[in-house]
């Protein structure tokens, strides 16, 4: 990245995108954080020194006039993350067509819709999109049908525009994190915690057991990874979906009896 980048950063009031919010600021970026409630958003912007831009990506006419928004107020986009996002758990019976219509509104189409518009900026400075998807991106996990398929449309989008802007000098890259330690990650926890009849964070050690690192990510990881991408030193790296998971990726779960238990 040139010194003082200018970057919007879609589900900015909270988790990982808050966290990325304030990576970029430390390194000197000028940031818009976007979301649906004002609140968070102007606490973060408070705290970096940024601007926050309320609006719901979903909406074709809201995700132009905010990106309208971060471009009239940073004069000009050099990276684009989404990293806006939902879940509903579910089986394909056990979703419905609007639970099933909620994921894929904010996970995907708010997804598509800003970087439409974000896009003729991000050509103009060839600049970068990082999306922020999911290890479900990659691997299906039980009763996650809406959230899986949509981290992998948007895993997929995030390819589509890797390959068609690079010759004007965009790139595209995808983060699939594993269980980060953020408020939605808290809340799948205490809905494991409450089935296990155990505390958060002894669902946090269950969920992560067979994850050779045992932990979550924290989200300051998953911003350095962000960052790093949206830097001159990724210059060549496009399309890629890169996993931060701790090593979850490489477990051959058919395997797992085999071991002593000790790792």
């Amino acid at each position: 990245m040139t010194a003082g980048p200018r970057v919007l950063i879609t589900g900015g009031g909270s988790g990982i995108g808050a966290a990325c919010a304030r990576a970029f600021a430390a390194r000197g970026a000028r940031v818009a954080v976007n979301g649906r409630r004002a609140a968070p958003l102007e606490e973060i912007a408070r705290e970096i020194g940024g601007i926050a831009i309320a609006g719901d990506g979903g909406d074709p006419e809201q995700a132009e006039a905010l990106v309208a928004a971060a471009l009239g107020e940073l004069g000009g986009l050099d990276c684009l993350v989404l990293n806006a996002g939902i879940g509903h758990s579910g089986t394909v019976l056990e979703q419905t067509p609007e639970s099933w219509r909620a994921v894929m509104r904010t996970n995907v189409d708010a997804a598509f819709l800003v970087a439409r518009a974000a896009l003729p900026a991000l050509i103009e400075s060839r600049g970068s999109v990082v999306s922020v998807a999911s290890k479900a991106a990659i691997a299906a996990g039980p009763a996650s049908a809406a959230y899986c398929t949509s981290k992998a449309a948007m895993v997929m989008l995030t390819k589509t525009i890797a390959f068609d802007f690079a010759p004007q000098g965009v790139r595209a890259n995808a983060v699939c994190p594993g269980w980060v330690r953020t408020p939605m990650g808290d809340e799948a926890m205490d809905e494991l915690a409450t089935r296990r009849g155990v505390d958060r964070e002894r669902a946090y050690a269950l969920a992560n057991d067979a994850v050779p690192a045992r932990r979550a990510a924290e989200p300051e990881e998953v911003a350095a990874l962000v960052v790093w991408l949206a830097s001159a030193e990724a210059s060549y790296l496009n399309g890629a979906a890169i996993p931060l998971d701790g090593g979850a990726g490489i477990v051959d779960v058919a395997l797992l009896a085999f071991g002593d238990g000790d790792g």
